[in-house]
């Protein structure tokens, strides 16, 4: 009995602590919280069993539904304090949403292994755009993209994300930045695009994974509702702080914190991934 309740009891610590961390990384950072939830989801699903092979699938199709919640509370409280551009969010709605769908599709045909590459590998390049003040502080225009560019980045961005079970918040950021906006009204923004970015592609994770073998125990397709419980409760809390966090810290600390973060998470799904 003590055997089992020790086994119960580490993951259940380290699926509340990864909310804890979820949700100030989304505040702070606009990301939805899937680098945190994702890498600490590689290290708990083992402890619910399950064939490794579906633990890539798991791990993503489970971040996106906390990011759900997570980023709905974040989007919220950037809200209050006057930072969301609401007109970007209606204009790039449909076309985050019809990547997401495709992006589902693609990854219901692809190996776990190379989910895990490319996750690793977009963080790693992601992180140049805050880490290079050259890139990271470079204006390409002062209006957001139209026409034919929206629909690609927006598209883009939504089949990118569903890959990689984030909120899209990196890329989005990045676009914004690269057009004028400000840190802080991006990483505000880029909160609400996390919600669009997860509802579908949460949904369409579990469908895809139904009666799928050698899931973890608690799944729905690939979404672990016990982990995605025990995160999004957690997330809740601490979203708000991230919010005040951000708006407190200087544009280009912020940058380069995010970036180093980014850093740690890709060299840990680089070594992760070795396991397969």
């Amino acid at each position: 009995m003590a055997l089992l309740q020790i086994s119960w009891f580490v993951p259940l610590v380290a699926l509340l602590g990864a909310g804890l961390l979820a949700g100030f990384a989304a505040g702070i950072f606009g990301i939805g919280g899937g680098f945190v939830v994702v890498p600490a989801l590689f290290l708990v699903l083992p402890l619910l069993g399950g064939d490794r092979s579906q633990y890539a699938h798991v791990a993503i199709g489970t971040s996106a539904a906390t990011i759900i919640i997570t980023s709905i509370r974040s989007l919220r409280s950037h809200a209050k304090r006057g930072a969301v551009d609401f007109q970007i969010l209606r204009d790039w709605a449909p076309w985050v949403v019809l990547g997401d769908i495709a992006g589902v599709i693609l990854a219901g045909h692809v190996d776990g292994s190379v989910l895990t590459l490319v996750f690793a590998s977009g963080v790693l390049l992601m992180s140049a755009n805050f880490l290079v003040p050259r890139l990271g502080n470079h204006v390409l225009s002062d209006q957001m993209p139209g026409g034919m560019g929206r629909v690609a980045i927006a598209g883009g961005l939504g089949t990118f994300s569903s890959l990689l079970g984030i909120g899209g918040g990196t890329v989005a950021i990045m676009v914004m930045t690269l057009c004028g906006r400000s840190i802080h009204r991006a990483i505000a923004t880029a909160s609400g695009i996390g919600t669009l970015i997860a509802i579908p592609s949460a949904i369409g994770f579990a469908w895809i994974g139904l009666n799928e073998p050698g899931l973890p125990w608690g799944s729905l397709g690939y979404v672990n509702l016990p982990a995605t419980v025990a995160i999004a409760s957690m997330s809740v809390l601490t979203a708000p702080l991230g919010v005040a966090a951000a708006h407190s810290l200087e544009p280009a600390l912020l940058k380069r914190v995010f970036g180093i973060y980014l850093v740690v998470i890709a060299m840990f799904m680089f070594k992760h991934s070795m396991k397969y």
